[in-house]
């Protein structure tokens, strides 16, 4: 009997929620107040077609400064899941920190930490090196940096000044800003499926 070889990782998009995929309302509690961001559900369901997984990455703290509750938090993740599947798109999972960080209380997960990554990379088969990381603070886009993948950084109104200065001071072939998440998707999908693996980062695995 021949032995089943383990399916090889495949290249996500890891995007930002709040700010990216949905109106930031800073420590969202209501679920009813969820409101996707124009374009969000159209790029989502782009990368649906394309079969490039889409995993949500999202720091809470609101959590632990006890802003919101972990059933609040809950809430407001299957609601954004709902508009985007009535928009036709669906996400394959949706990991959060629900810490403060440092010096609060230090952690592995808050981003820019590749805690959330790497737990999604080995639930799914995923190859962080080959993966796009989309957020709307440099914190969602530093991970590339880090794993050798595509770091997009979309520009919203709750965006410091100096993280678009810090997306603009790494523009190169693996760091790009885009004016909205259809672009910043479109950007990722053809950098997945036009480039060649890169050696990742030392110490990255």
């Amino acid at each position: 009997m021949t032995a089943t070889a383990a399916p090889s990782p495949v290249p996500a998009l890891f995007i930002d929620r709040d700010g990216t995929l949905i109106a930031d309302a800073h420590y969202l509690a209501d679920a009813s107040r969820v409101q996707l961001l124009p374009g969000a559900a159209a790029a989502v369901a782009n990368a649906n077609a394309a079969r490039v997984p889409v995993v949500v990455v999202t720091n809470q703290s609101g959590i632990a400064r006890g802003l919101i509750t972990t059933s609040q938090y809950e809430a407001v993740r299957d609601r954004t899941n709902a508009l985007l599947r009535d928009g036709g798109a669906a996400v394959l999972a949706t990991y959060h920190c629900p810490h403060w960080g440092q010096p609060k209380e230090p952690c592995e997960c808050r981003k820019p930490g590749l805690g959330m990554y790497r737990e999604a990379a080995a639930a799914y088969q995923l190859d962080l090196m080959r993966s796009a990381y989309i957020g709307d603070r440099w914190r969602d886009v530093q991970p590339a940096l880090a794993t050798g993948g595509i770091g997009i950084l979309v520009p919203g109104i709750e965006t410091p000044a100096a993280d678009v200065e810090e997306a603009r001071s790494a523009l190169s072939a693996r760091i790009f800003m885009a004016e909205h998440i259809l672009e910043a998707v479109s950007i990722a999908l053809a950098m997945i499926g036009a480039r060649a693996p890169l050696q990742p980062p030392s110490g990255v695995q």
